[in-house]
Parts: structure tokens; sequence; C-alpha cells
């Protein structure tokens, strides 16, 4: 091929690229002096909560009681700055009708309160954490101490990054709260959505492949295995076609329930306090308190004249 037809090709294929008709809703249109979303900016700010809510076993490895408070202080103020800055870069995504009329004053002085609420709430966020670290060290005879459970397990990155974003969503900040959820499906296989209400003591063991629908309300001292997925059924459409936004469509898991690993549970269903859901299986009605939902073993019909099983 001639030098000539490779530049026609590419050539081309710019033209179209560039063509207004090709990337609608594609392109997110960058006004100049806007700032952008940094993910290494938001590794780090996971990074520096993790350091203030589990301190030592994150960020400075030499801290003590001693130099604690200078240490948190010190990442706290690390933190607000990133955090703004980010906030500010996550507000010029948003795509509500009202954010174009948002002046980069209107957007800064947001973020900075946005940013001061969140860290607010980093003892609440401890709290619940702490129990979630018990859960999982209480539910794993295989773990030696709360320290391995910190540093290793999985589920414990997944739901501390799960409970940074749900903070900062409810609190209204756009868009970054599924990077953040997101950045721990990809580390851990662990798939929350942010939007998710997930009450204490919360455990998922190995956890590769759980799944956790936007929608899904989770009580207090749940345990999942690998594989559980909490999903939506076929949900209405509108008169265009389009899935209807906003409505419920996840389960509801209220109180001690176990559900163990490959379970699938669709749709707004309940399943009630202490129920246990076993392996395998398909669940889309609702499951009374302290019910027990397992696979039914069907023995394998006998060959006449063989003396054994098909």
């Amino acid at each position: 091929m001639s030098l000539v037809n490779l530049t026609h090709i590419l050539t081309q294929a710019v033209d179209e690229l560039s063509d207004g008709t090709s990337y609608k809703r594609l392109f997110h249109r960058h006004k100049d002096g806007d700032p952008l979303l940094s993910a290494s900016a938001l590794c780090e700010i996971i990074d520096l909560t993790r350091s203030i809510v589990f301190p030592g076993y994150f960020g400075h490895s030499t801290v003590n009681k001693r130099t604690i408070k200078y240490h948190i202080g010190m990442s706290v103020e690390k933190l607000y700055g990133l955090l703004t800055e980010q906030l500010v870069a996550g507000l010029c995504f948003c795509e509500d009708d009202d954010c174009g009329e948002r002046t980069a004053f209107d957007r800064r002085n947001t973020a900075v309160k946005l940013a001061a609420d969140f860290i607010g709430r980093l003892p609440d966020m401890r709290r619940v954490l702490a129990t979630d670290v018990e859960a999982a060290y209480n539910g794993d005879p295989a773990a030696e101490s709360y320290g391995e459970v910190i540093c290793c397990y999985p589920a414990i990155r997944a739901i501390s990054n799960y409970r940074i974003a749900h903070e900062l969503l409810v609190l209204g900040a756009p868009l970054i709260p599924r990077i953040i959820t997101e950045m721990a499906h990809s580390e851990t296989g662990i798939d929350i959505h942010p939007h998710a209400e997930i009450g204490s003591h919360f455990t998922i063991d190995h956890g590769t492949g759980v799944v956790i629908g936007a929608t899904t309300v989770i009580g207090n001292n749940v345990k999942l295995y690998q594989g559980v997925t909490l999903g939506a059924k076929s949900f209405p459409l509108d008169e265009e076609g389009k899935p209807i936004k906003g409505i419920a469509r996840h389960p509801i898991i209220e109180d001690d329930v176990i559900i163990y690993s490959n379970a699938t549970i669709l749709g707004r269903i309940v399943i009630g306090k202490g129920a246990t859901i076993g392996g395998n299986i398909w669940v889309t009605e609702d499951v009374p308190a302290g019910g027990r939902i397992v696979q039914r073993h069907h023995p394998a019909p006998f060959l006449k004249g063989t003396g054994k099983g098909r």
C-alpha cells in the first residue's frame, strides 16, 4: 500500500471520528480553566482515608500513640485539599440542567463544604468499618488477627471503598463515588454500587464475583460468600422503550442473613431476618424470617440390569 493511500485512510478516520454525529453523548466538552478528574489523585484520596481510619496499617507505618494526632492531622489536611480539588472537577462533569449556570466560585464553595462534611463523617465511618473488620475476623476461622483482616482481606478493601463512596454520594458528590467503587471492583472483583444501603457488621467471604446493585438494602450482621448476586429482574420500560430510572429493583436483605456462594437473588424481594440462602440457586420470591432455601437433591435413576445409577 502506498504512502498516499495510508495517509488517505488516516485522514478519513480522523474526519469521521471528528464528526459531531459520531460522538453524540460520548463527548465531554471541556471548558478552558475547568479542572479534570485524576485517577491518581482519587487513589491517593482512598489511601489517605484508609490511613486515617486504620492508622498504622496504611500510610505512616511508624505511627504510635504519641504521634497519632500529628499523623492524622497531616493526613486530614492533605485529604481535605485533594478531595476539594477532585470535587471541583467532579462538579464540572455534572449533567444536571442547572450545572451550566454554576460559576467556578459556586463550584469551589460547594466542593469545600462537601470535603469538610465528608471529613466530619470519618469518625462514624471508622466505627462502622470496625464492625466490618470484627465480622470478617469472627466469621473466618482462618483469620489470625484483626491486622491480617485489615491488610489482606479483599472484602475490607471493597467495603471501605464502598463506605467512602456512599458517604460522598449521600453528600451530593457527582461521578466520583462511582469511580471509587469501580476502583475496588477492578482490584478485588467485588462490585458494590455506592447507592446501596448497607448496615454494620457486614462481611464478604472470599468475595470474587459478588455484585450488589444500586437499590439494594442490607441490614446488620449480614454475610455473603463469593459469587453472590443481589440484582434486578427485567425492569419496566418507558414509552420510548428505555429503562425507567430511579425505581427500587434490588433485594432487601434483613439482619442476620447468610447467603452462600453463587446464589442469585433478583428483584425487589425481602430476605427475612435470620434466613439462610444456600449456594448455586436463584431466588425471586420473598423468604420468611428464619427461612432456609437450599437445593433439593434428586437421586440418580436406577438402571435396571446394571446395578448402577445413571
